[in-house]
């Protein structure tokens, strides 16, 4: 029991929030990668900025919200919430400066050498060009607007979180230019309007920021005033909804009712540009409320996602990759019976190197399939206009038994799912909105099927969400089967999330927050008794976050038995390696590439019987304990091997893998003298040869006996 205690030791844990900062650098070290296309490069710089906006409206809010609580427990790093924000606020001006210096000095400059100039101040337009800018402000711009002064009858107006906004102070025509007389007014850069228009200048591609149209025309909205100054602003409020689920009667009214409260949260972020007037400042400050620890002057526009507009404009293919088309999955050839493919054996997908349309067409072809009795799914985020939702209602439509569970909690997807959840309960559907206190976060699809020897069900099983906008951006791995044991496992998970029945025993699956936690300690504790007993123990896996306690002290006591593991962990890690006698055998790294790393898979060695898991859970507290998970064995020998290989791979990248040190700090890869691998290349590379081998294959079938065409399937 003492030695546990070691490993419970606050040092040998990363802070949660500064290990997410970390990552959120590893993706801003892609936009400093010169080996990128340009406009990739600019791409990444958005992410940041982006993802950086969720952290503050979500993580930092959360911490504020304990500070105000009183709350003095620490984390598994023994770090307050006091202490943590003191941290985060630090390591953030660092990342911002970096941001924007990659941005101003290396980005700005090599695009306008391209061609690519985006002005970031009304200034430097040419004659034709202001005059291009002010007809578009007066027939585009200026009807929109909704200037707001304020005085002693007019009082400081709410300002929407993540609105960008420009504040001035104005003078009344013909007073003494004095800071008493002056007076303060603040215009909404309207969100309905692009960020960036693109301006006439010859063969170049010019782009004006709208807050800088709007500041060349801000006198034309206080006609009789003066501006003195004007600066864009922008506030981040808190957005981390808390619903008491036991006391909400309606879940869904009141999560609608608390989206809206979602604009008005309290500050705690407020960026300005750098050069702003000090008095104007002072008095943002003073009306805002707002300690001038979270107040960050920024070197440039602000709210830089708006690059992401700059990445996807027409043209400038040579600065971008050549986009990638999924491939067809080998086993699955277009137009297939779906139904027939999955009986003949399991089947691996893996995108977005291969096309996700197997599972759109596994639902699409269960809503018109006469055999198809019921059809039951789990979805958390879907696309806008999602082809698996419409078929879900025609399937209703077509009589069959549909049960669909939309995961309304899904962060910043709430309005989004509540639309398709009204949608799919007009429908016809049975739309359950999960279980009390816990969200669902399980991918899972089961299609019930009578059949001539009876009912078969059909299940396909996922890492990633049924979303088929981000399967082309996101790493994820499937399977599709029709194993009996998995398919009762499958009723059950939905009979459990529709009714509260929950079974004895589970054949395959391993659900959270039942047995999940449980499972994962005897994996990892198996290794180490192997170990222990001097046999060869080993774990990979690779998953977006790590931070469970739990699960790091008995990754801790295997490793300081001798236990070889190799962690890929995209974001957060709380593990610390190479503590001597703790964690010497831990290996971890992190791959950030054109990809978004979201597939979660686990090997075990077991002692040459080797076992891999997938499945739609992260080790982390929240994955474990208060969601709804799918973890689900790969046992079909040939995908065994084919998820094998996908670790192998990320283990030997040198290209996009980032390793992380004893000192905390992430390094690339010393590439010198080795052979480069880049695994999200290489996965693109064997996904094209895979269907030109199958088609060689087929056509060679051909002309080969039948019993020959069997082996050749093995």
């Amino acid at each position: 029991m003492e030695e546990k205690n070691v490993f419970l030791s606050p040092e040998y844990y990363e802070n949660r929030e500064l290990s997410w900062l970390k990552f959120n650098g590893r993706v801003l070290n892609e936009a400093r990668d010169k080996s990128i296309p340009l406009l990739e490069r600019l791409k990444f710089v958005s992410i940041t900025s982006s993802n950086l906006d969720e952290f503050f409206m979500v993580r930092v809010a959360s911490l504020r919200d304990m500070v105000h609580a009183d709350y003095k427990k620490t984390d598994i790093a023994g770090m307050t919430a006091t202490e943590q924000l003191e941290k985060i606020n630090v390591a953030t001006r660092e990342l911002v400066e970096l941001q924007y210096s990659t941005y101003n000095r290396s980005l700005v400059p090599q695009l306008e050498a391209k061609g690519i100039r985006i002005i970031d101040a009304f200034e430097e337009l040419t004659a034709e060009q202001q005059e291009f800018v002010d007809k578009y402000f007066e027939e585009t711009v200026y009807p929109v607007l909704t200037p707001m002064a304020v005085d002693a009858s007019r009082p400081f107006p709410l300002i929407r979180n993540k609105t960008l906004n420009i504040a001035a102070f104005l003078l009344k025509k013909g007073e003494k230019k004095k800071e008493e007389n002056y007076e303060f007014a603040t215009v909404q850069v309207p969100g309905v309007l692009p960020r960036i228009i693109p301006i006439p200048d010859g063969e170049n591609h010019s782009f004006i920021l709208l807050e800088q149209i709007i500041e060349k025309n801000m006198e034309r909205l206080f006609l009789n005033y003066d501006v003195i100054c004007a600066y864009p602003y922008r506030i981040m409020r808190n957005a981390d909804l808390t619903i008491d689920e036991d006391e909400a009667e309606d879940l869904l009214q009141e999560i609608q009712k608390q989206l809206k409260k979602r604009q008005w949260g309290e500050i705690i972020r407020l960026e300005v540009e750098d050069k702003i007037d000090k008095k104007l400042l002072h008095f943002l400050k003073e009306e805002l409320q707002i300690p001038k620890d979270d107040i960050y002057k920024i070197n440039g526009p602000l709210d830089l996602t708006f690059l992401m507009k700059v990445y996807g404009m027409e043209g400038c293919d040579d600065l971008r990759y050549a986009p990638y088309k999924p491939q067809k999955v080998p086993k699955i050839p277009a137009g297939c019976d779906i139904f027939e493919a999955i009986r003949k054996e399991d089947i691996l997908l893996h995108h977005p190197y291969q096309t996700f349309d197997p599972v759109v067409d596994f639902i699409r072809q269960a809503a018109v399939d006469p055999d198809v009795l019921a059809i039951k799914q789990t979805l958390y985020r879907v696309s806008g206009n999602s082809p698996i939702i419409a078929s879900l209602a025609l399937a209703a439509e077509n009589g069959k038994q549909v049960s669909v569970l939309v995961e309304l909690k899904a962060r910043f997807d709430e309005e989004n799912n509540i639309v398709w959840a009204k949608k799919l309960e007009k429908a016809g559907c049975h739309v359950i909105y999960g279980l009390v206190g816990l969200k669902t976060h399980s991918k899972i699809a089961l299609v019930v099927r009578k059949e001539e020897d009876g009912i078969r069900r059909y299940v396909h099983l996922g890492t990633g969400n049924y979303n088929d906008s981000t399967a082309k951006l996101y790493t994820d791995c499937g399977m599709f089967t029709c194993s009996e044991a998995i398919g009762e496992d499958a009723t059950a998970v939905f009979n459990m999330l529709s009714g509260y029945s929950e079974p004895s025993t589970w054949n395959k699956l391993v659900i959270a927050p039942i047995w999940l936690r449980k499972k994962f300690l005897s994996l990892i504790q198996r290794e180490t008794r192997n170990a222990r007993a001097g046999r060869e123990a080993r774990i990979v896996a690779k998953m977006n976050s790590l931070c469970d306690q739990g699960i790091i002290v008995a990754l801790y006591e295997a490793s300081a038995v001798g236990v070889k593991i190799d962690l890929v962990v995209r974001g957060i890690c709380c593990l610390k390696t190479g503590i001597p006698g703790i964690s010497e055998n831990i290996h971890v790294r992190s791959i950030v590439g054109n990809f978004l790393e979201h597939s979660r898979i686990f090997y075990f060695y077991n002692d040459g019987f080797e076992d891999v898991y997938m499945g739609s859970a992260d080790w982390m507290p929240r994955n474990l304990d208060r969601r709804v998970e799918i973890l689900f064995p790969v046992e079909d020998e040939q995908l065994k091997k084919q998820v094998m290989h996908i670790l192998e791979v990320e283990l030997a990248d040198n290209v996009k893998a980032h390793i992380l040190n004893a000192d905390g700090q992430y390094v690339k890869v010393d590439k010198r003298g080795k052979v480069l691998v880049n695994s999200q290349e290489q996965f693109c590379e064997e996904a094209k040869n895979s269907f030109v081998e199958e088609k060689e294959e087929h056509r060679e079938r051909v002309f080969i006996p039948a019993e020959q065409a069997e082996d050749d399937r093995q």
